[in-house]
């Protein structure tokens, strides 16, 4: 899954956000599967607890094929991992962030309409562009922040649902509301980021930042099975309702989580952004085909919208996959670069 050389090429480039977008996609429609047909319904904070479990272990594997021998990989561990807590703890910060993000997201949900809380979340794009701006000292043109907020539009359009009419009143905070989604747009901008200057700023293999990810991960991630359902978890098992099916969406998210890595590594997080968009127009193609969806005009204009975005973000510019000095230029400059 590396590449051999420091250069990464821009064929290893494409090829690992079209497994990402491919694995994306399909763990979408899975999922989708798994929520519709399945009668037992699963846990869903275990199955993240289990995915970065699983993620871990695939990450010691491959640094274990890296290291070439069990006595190095031991050896590696001991340095960067047991013998590293400041490592660790710098690396908490995004499973920490995030947890808070998904915290956030649900508050905002709760005290917003539907249609608010998708087209107000979508923010969450052209805020990644801005921290890549602001944290990494990179500069994008007018076209590239153009197509930042086409994309934005564009998911917004795809994932639209008309709000449907209820008996049932819920009593919403809309200030709450847009408070939270506020704090969820920013932690999700700042943690990607945050992880991918994390990554380039030093020579630490890629697998052993992700072991030292995925440890806090875990800790944070169980500590939100019991905060979340710890009295049904202890009342019908950690892996109740879980299927090959449940099992496989599982295996999914894990690959899916390093390719993820893969891309933030050796392009960034804008083109995460691309890739994720174009995964949620590819499940929805499928799930018509699968689950007998139907086609409407916001989704096609949406879909419109993400492939232009894409394509003129992709038009030839400078490289800005690597970390540029700071002092270089101003924060004006990097802002907008025509």
């Amino acid at each position: 899954m590396s590449p051999p050389k420091e250069n990464v090429s821009l064929l290893f480039k494409l090829y690992c956000l079209t497994v990402m977008t491919l694995v994306a996609a399909t763990y979408t429609v899975a999922l989708r599967y798994t929520r519709t047909v399945e009668t037992e319904l699963y846990f869903s904070t275990t199955a993240v607890c289990i995915t970065e479990v699983i993620k871990l272990f695939l990450s010691v594997g491959i640094l274990a094929k890296e290291t070439g021998s069990l006595a190095r990989l031991i050896t590696s561990l001991k340095e960067n991992v047991l013998g590293s807590p400041k490592e660790l703890l710098k690396l908490s910060v995004p499973s920490l962030v995030y947890a808070l993000q998904n915290n956030m997201a649900f508050v905002a949900l709760s005290n917003l309409d539907a249609a608010v809380y998708q087209v107000t979340y979508q923010l969450k794009i052209p805020c990644t562009a801005l921290c890549t701006v602001l944290m990494l000292s990179r500069s994008l043109s007018k076209l590239q922040w153009f197509s930042v907020f086409m994309l934005c539009g564009g998911v917004t359009l795809v994932q639209w649902k008309p709000a449907q009419a209820t008996k049932v009143q819920v009593e919403q905070n809309p200030w709450l509301g847009f408070g939270a989604i506020a704090v969820a747009v920013l932690c999700s901008g700042f943690a990607g980021v945050y992880f991918e200057k994390v990554l380039k700023s030093s020579d630490t293999s890629l697998w052993v930042r992700n072991i030292q990810l995925y440890l806090s991960g875990i800790v944070v991630t169980l500590f939100g099975v019991y905060m979340s359902e710890g009295a049904q978890v202890l009342e019908k098992g950690f892996f109740y309702g879980y299927t090959y099916c449940v099992w496989f969406v599982i295996f999914l998210a894990s690959v899916g989580g390093l390719y993820t890595s893969v891309v933030v590594k050796y392009t960034d997080n804008i083109m995460k952004g691309f890739s994720a968009a174009a995964a949620i127009v590819l499940s929805t193609v499928a799930s018509v085909i699968l689950f007998g969806l139907q086609i409407t005009v916001t989704f096609s204009l949406g879909a419109l919208l993400v492939c232009i975005s894409i394509y003129l973000y992709g038009l030839p510019r400078q490289d800005t996959t690597k970390i540029q000095p700071s002092e270089t230029k101003s924060s004006k400059e990097r802002l907008v670069t025509v």
